[in-house]
């Protein structure tokens, strides 16, 4: 693509996600205590459940960059929590009618995955990036059979 206009954004994990993650968590909790588990086998289960649910929001807020940018030659810059930029390359990405769900390897950490939904990224981001997104799948040579 000729004269790609370079896309960045500010990122913050989304709040919603959480909200259905603890939502699902409580739904798990309720679904043990009404299995017939005596109540001495639910406590402990239903302690682990909400063990996992701080731990597993504890990492999605812990290793979230703070910034990412698309820059207009196909090259990913994702900045730190410690201001450090860091070079990343797209491994995939889902989209769906409100949200945009991108999956980047940074250079020597483990992948970063950024839901882009309404709470915490516009609508005119998600759709420019959906728009690049659409064009980059379609720049890809198909391999011949």
């Amino acid at each position: 693509m000729t004269s790609v206009p370079a896309i960045g954004f500010e990122y913050r994990p989304s709040r919603g996600f959480e909200r259905a993650l603890a939502c699902v968590t409580v739904l798990a909790a309720v679904a043990v205590w009404l299995s017939g588990m005596p109540w001495w086998g639910c406590l402990p289960v239903s302690f682990a459940l909400g063990a996992a649910l701080a731990l597993a929001c504890r990492r999605w807020r812990g290793g979230a960059p703070r910034a990412a940018m698309w820059a207009a030659d196909g090259h990913w810059m994702l900045r730190q929590a410690a201001s450090e930029d860091v070079a990343a390359s797209l491994l995939s990405f889902r989209t769906g009618p409100a949200c945009l769900w991108l999956r980047l390897q940074p250079a020597s950490r483990p992948p970063v995955s950024l839901l882009l939904a309404p709470d915490n990224s516009d609508a005119d981001l998600r759709r420019r990036l959906r728009m690049r997104l659409a064009a980059t799948r379609t720049e890809e040579p198909v391999a011949a059979p």
